[in-house]
Order: structure tokens, then C-alpha cells, then sequence
């Protein structure tokens, strides 16, 4: 089934396929007026989609969400499995594949099912989890945040649900893999995941698609609630073709005492508009963003984080690292505001830009405010090229210079792979030599 084009008709189409409550198809239909009626950002890259073009909601299953990968399309599988999702499972407590507008495969160990842990599609948890869904759903992130996110709210598809009790740990991250096979193909996932009081998590997420002529989108949103005394870490590398606009609304709320942590990494993608942002509502609550962007031909990479200081002490650190060549632009954007009752708060920004050429580019635009005297931001940007004496050295010691360039790429980027799991370090290291 395929539904392509944007009007309110196709909007209660998506609904009706998933028979969904009338709560969440109400809420589709005024994120579909209020998209309407909103303009686009007037910041940041220009895109050139056409929305009558992209479809919107795409699957060749009725049955959509398989536990074991035999039950899986054959091709579907081999197309996995060569992109190392199949194998990357052995890493994790739990799984779920995203493939076009449907989950279609998800698994959970065992020992997390007697711990109370929910960790299933968004469809799943609107339909067997309302009490909790209802409550957390489109709060943090609601349709009317910005044209994307009302997009989303009108058409949203897949996506992941995880519910932490109270005083729970995994001993090993959940993962969700998201694809985009088809041309003129639009994803719009929604993850809402909350972590109860005194618990922790590790999420992962990968992203990738082939490379058509025709351009494609991601409109995702992702809303986190961290609970007191709780920790999430959000990681992701996102190696969209460069065909995709990648425009994500990502935030968490943090509670007294809570710490999130968001590891981003954007690789791929045409253009890429992604501020992942921390309210720290509690006392001593705390947020970090750590994020790579790397821009090649064609490329606009429009990145960076934002940190919204509301309870005392809370502390923010935002570090970002961008790489420009062949052309690409590549733009840091944030913003920290301590608020009025933010007092003794303290927030470290640090940019990094390295540009590879003299027709590639990078901008750091911040905002920040501060709004009570006993708080303090400190902010440092540096832009440069590849040391000459480094490569010198590096190629005196037998190295080609190739490999001397990619030696000191990689030092560059040292402190968000120190972030990455193992597996997914290597990963990174392959799509830079790829896309470098």
C-alpha cells in the first residue's frame, strides 16, 4: 500500500489503516490544520522537496512486526543484513527495525520483560498502552512547536515506545535501525521514551538509505522524560544518501537530578536541520550534547544543540565538531538560555570546525542568554585547516599523505568516538574514509 501527497484525506487515511482511537486521530488532523497555516523556518538551509511528490505512507505487509528474522521478507533480510543490522542485535538487550513507514521486526530479551520494561513500536503503545502513551505523548514536543514537528504530528509512522520503571538498569543498550528504500520516500518515525525515577538507559539509532535522483525526506520527532536521579544517553549516526532532508525535532525534559546525554552524528543526508535540546527542569540536573557533522559536495549540514536552564545548579555542555570539504557547508547553531530561576548555573560550549578546502564552508551562529548573576556560560570557537607540520611529520614517518590526512581526521573526532560504542566506532571510522 502506498499513499503519496499531502491533504487531510491522506492524513485520516493513515489513520484508518492503523486504526487508531479517535484521540490520536484528532491529533493528526490539527497538526495537519496548524502545518497548514505555519510557515517554514526562516533560518537555516533551504529546501527544494515538492510535498505532492513524497509519499507519505508506504508497506508491502498487513502483518507488520515479525520476532524472529526467518518471518522476514528474503529481500528485505539480505538488504539488513548486508548493512549489519542482523548482526548488530548480538550487541543489544533489544531491537526494532524500521523499513519505509512500518516496524517490521522487533525483539526484546527476556530478563527485560520480567523487569517491566516496555519497548515496542509507538502504534503498539498508542493501542496497548494508553494510560501512559496519552500521557506523555506530543507534551514535550507538541504539533505546534514548528512546521516539522506538525508535519510529523499529521502523518507520523513507526518509530519506537520504551517505558523504564523505576529503579531499573540494562545492562546493554536498545537499538532501532530506521531505512528508507524507496524514491520520493518520506519517513516520519515518533519515539517518545520516558525513564522513570532512579533508572538508566542507553539508546542507540542508526539511519540510512540508498541514493535515487529524486529527493526524499525524514521528518522525525523524538521526545525524552528523564526521571530524578535517572541518566539516558541518546546515540545516533544517521548516514542518510544525499538525497534525504533530514529535519528532526529531538528533546528530552530532565528532573531533579537527571542527566541526559545526546551523541549525534551526522554523516549523510542533502540537508540536515537537528538541534537536539535538554530543558533541565530539575534541580542539579544536568544535559551534554556531544556532535559531529561532516559536509561534503552538496552537503549543508545545520547542526548543533540547544540547553534551556530552569532549575538551580543545572549544568550544560555542548561540543560540537565539524568537518567541511569538497564544497559542503557545514554550520554550527545552538542555544543556552539560563533562565531568571536558574541561579548558580553553569554552561560550557565548545566549536570545532575543520575545513578541508578553500570553497567549503562553516558558520557558528550562537545564542547565549543568561538571565539571573550567579550563572555563567563560557563559549569558545575555533575554525582551521589541516596543520602542515602535522602532515609533515606524519608523511616523514613513512605515511602516504591519504592516510596522514585521515590519521589527523580522525584525532580531530576523537572525543565523540570515545563516546560510541565499540562497534559503532568502527562503523564511524568506515564512512569517513567513504564520504571523506
Amino acid at each position: 500500500m502506498e499513499i503519496k501527497g499531502l491533504n487531510l484525506e491522506n492524513v485520516l487515511k493513515i489513520s484508518e489503516i492503523k486504526n487508531e482511537d479517535s484521540w490520536v486521530r484528532e491529533y493528526r488532523k490539527k497538526s495537519y490544520e496548524y502545518f497548514m497555516k505555519t510557515a517554514f523556518p526562516n533560518f537555516g538551509p533551504k529546501t527544494d522537496l515538492s510535498l505532492d511528490d513524497i509519499i507519505y505512507y508506504k508497506t508491502s505487509s498487513e502483518d507488520f512486526i515479525k520476532s524472529s528474522w526467518n518471518k522476514i521478507n528474503a529481500g528485505i533480510k539480505d538488504e539488513l543484513e548486508t548493512l549489519g543490522v542482523i548482526e548488530s542485535e548480538k550487541h543489544m538487550d533489544g531491537i526494532g527495525v524500521q523499513y519505509e513507514s512500518e516496524v517490521i521486526y522487533h525483539n526484546m530479551i527476556k530478563e527485560l520483560q520480567s523487569k517491566n520494561i516496555i519497548f515496542t513500536s509507538i502504534e503498539d503503545a498508542l493501542k496497548n498502552y494508553p494510560e501512559i502513551a496519552k500521557k506523555y505523548f506530543g507534551k514535550i514536543v507538541p504539533y505546534t512547536d514548528n512546521k516539522y514537528a506538525s508535519l510529523n504530528g499529521a502523518v507520523f509512522s513507526g518509530g519506537s515506545f520504551i517505558y523504564i520503571p523505576p529503579n531499573t538498569q540494562l545492562d546493554r543498550p536498545l537499538q532501532s535501525y530506521f531505512r528508507i528504500s524507496s524514491k520520493n520516500m518520506g519517513q516520519f518515525e515518533r519515539t517518545l521514551i520516558i525513564v522513570d525515577d532512579n533508572s538508566k538507559l542507553h539508546y542507540i539509532e542508526g539511519c540510512t538509505a540508498p541514493s535515487y535522483s529524486e529527493s526524499s525526506l525524514h521528518a522525525a520527532v523524538v521526545e525524552i522524560y528523564v526521571g530524578k536521579n535517572s541518566e539516558c544517553r541518546y546515540t545516533t549516526i544517521q548516514n542518510w544518501a544525499h538525497n534525504v532532508s533530514n529535519l528532526v525535532t529531538k528533546r528530552a525534559l530532565v528532573e531533579t537530578n537527571g542527566k541526559m546525554e545526546w551523541i549525534d552524528g551526522n554523516i549523510g543526508s542533502k540537508v540536515t536541520m537537528k538541534y537536539p535540546c535538554c530543558i533541565l527542569k530539575g534541580d542539579d540536573s544536568s544535559g551534554t550534547c556531544i556532535t559531529i557533522s561532516v559536509a561534503t559536495t552538496n552537503q549543508d549540514q545545520d547542526t548543533g544543540s540547544k540547553m534551556i536552564h530552569l532549575g538551580k545548579r543545572t549544568k550544560s555542555n555542548i561540543l560540537s565538531k565539524s568537518i567541511a570539504s569538497n564544497g559542503g557547508n557545514a554550520t554550527y547553531r545552538g542555544l543556552v538560555d539560563i533562565c531568571k530561576t536558574a541561579v548558580d548555573s553553569k554552561s560550557i560550549v565548545k566549536c570545532d570546525t575543520l575545513i578541508l578546502d578553500d570553497i567549503s564552508k562553516s558558520d557558528t551562529i550562537p545564542t547565549n542568554i543568561v538571565k539571573n548573576k550567579t550563572s555563567t556560560i563560557e563559549h569558545e570557537a575555533t575554525v582551521s585547516k589541516i596543520s602542515e607540520d602535522k602532515l609533515f611529520y606524519l608523511m616523514s614517518r613513512g605515511i602516504s599523505k591519504e592516510r596522514a590526512t585521515e590519521l589527523i581526521l580522525l584525532g580531530f573526532l576523537e572525543e565523540f568516538r570515545e563516546e560510541l560504542p565499540m562497534e559503532y566506532a568502527v562503523e564511524l571510522n568506515q564512512l569517513l574514509k567513504k564520504n571523506l
